[in-house]
């Protein structure tokens, strides 16, 4: 029993300190993993022979720089992932960080662990101008008078696979008797095609990534992005668990990079008018100095 103990010990500790050595086991290999999600326009996204690109990309990249103060010729090794399995991999030591439009919630921390603060959003509907009248009243503030579609509503809503949203509103159709069905989608892409088909009347996700969606549609006139929020989607970057010394380096990073005056022209690169808005935003939760 003794010697059970001592090896169930000796485990612990060791798990603990693999953890604990995310910047030393970076310094031994010379290379920083960087894990993102490729269809999250304008956070990460990529093309064929070209590494990614994004908001969040550029913002994993300013503590990569970080790290490069302690290793001159650092590398960086970017990584695709999926939301399925980019978490397990940041806790099994095979990322560094998991860039991304990702949602810190009670759950994921379990797993791993998160920056400040990058971004701040929350998920509505993409819908097309004929869709139900029941979702335009329910994602749309002023909904207008419409002609009525020629084409039978679904019933069903679109969500992209393994999100915090679909979580959400699974539970709230399972608390009450509707006929609306989910269907979920690997990626974004699919969703929209899905909608413009008529095969849902409705694609859910984060506000900031449908107005992306939206100017790739067939006909971005003939759909509307939801104007009222149902989740609060707080955006981070994700961390190894365990690793203070780590998460202290990628928060200093950002906070200088924020207090920065390089920090607006990116956000207006990515996200136009709105980047006024969003700096104020996300300087109101940023961590100081």
């Amino acid at each position: 029993m003794r010697r059970f103990l001592l090896a169930s010990l000796a485990l612990c500790l060791s798990v603990f300190a693999s953890a604990a050595a995310t910047l030393d086991t970076v310094i031994q290999r010379g290379t920083m993993r960087i894990g993102y999600i490729a269809d999250q326009t304008p956070f990460s996204s990529t093309k064929a022979g070209a590494d990614p690109t994004g908001y969040t990309i550029d913002l994993c990249n300013k503590i990569a720089d970080e790290v490069e103060r302690q290793i001159p010729q650092l590398k960086r090794e970017f990584i695709e992932m999926t939301l399925a399995n980019g978490f397990d991999a940041v806790k099994n030591g095979n990322l560094d960080l998991l860039c991304g439009a990702i949602t810190v919630n009670l759950k994921r921390r379990e797993i791993v662990d998160f920056s400040q603060p990058i971004f701040l959003t929350g998920a509505t509907a993409l819908l097309r101008k004929d869709s139900p009248d029941y979702l335009q009243s329910l994602f749309l503030d002023h909904p207008a008078v419409r002609a009525v579609s020629q084409h039978a509503s679904t019933r069903v809503i679109g969500v992209r696979a393994n999100t915090t949203t679909v979580a959400i509103l699974r539970e709230a159709l399972e608390l009450q008797v509707s006929k609306t069905k989910l269907a979920d989608f690997e990626t974004h892409e699919d969703g929209l095609k899905a909608l413009e088909d008529h095969k849902i009347d409705a694609y859910i996700a984060d506000q900031v990534l449908l107005i992306s969606l939206a100017t790739r549609a067939r006909n971005p006139s003939s759909l509307e992005i939801g104007d009222r929020l149902f989740t609060h989607e707080p955006y981070a970057i994700a961390l190894p668990r365990d690793d203070a010394n780590f998460r202290l380096l990628a928060d200093r990073a950002l906070t200088n990079f924020y207090m920065s005056d390089d920090f607006l022209p990116l956000l207006e690169t990515y996200f136009g008018a709105e980047a006024p808005t969003l700096h104020t935003q996300i300087i109101m939760k940023h961590v100081p100095f």
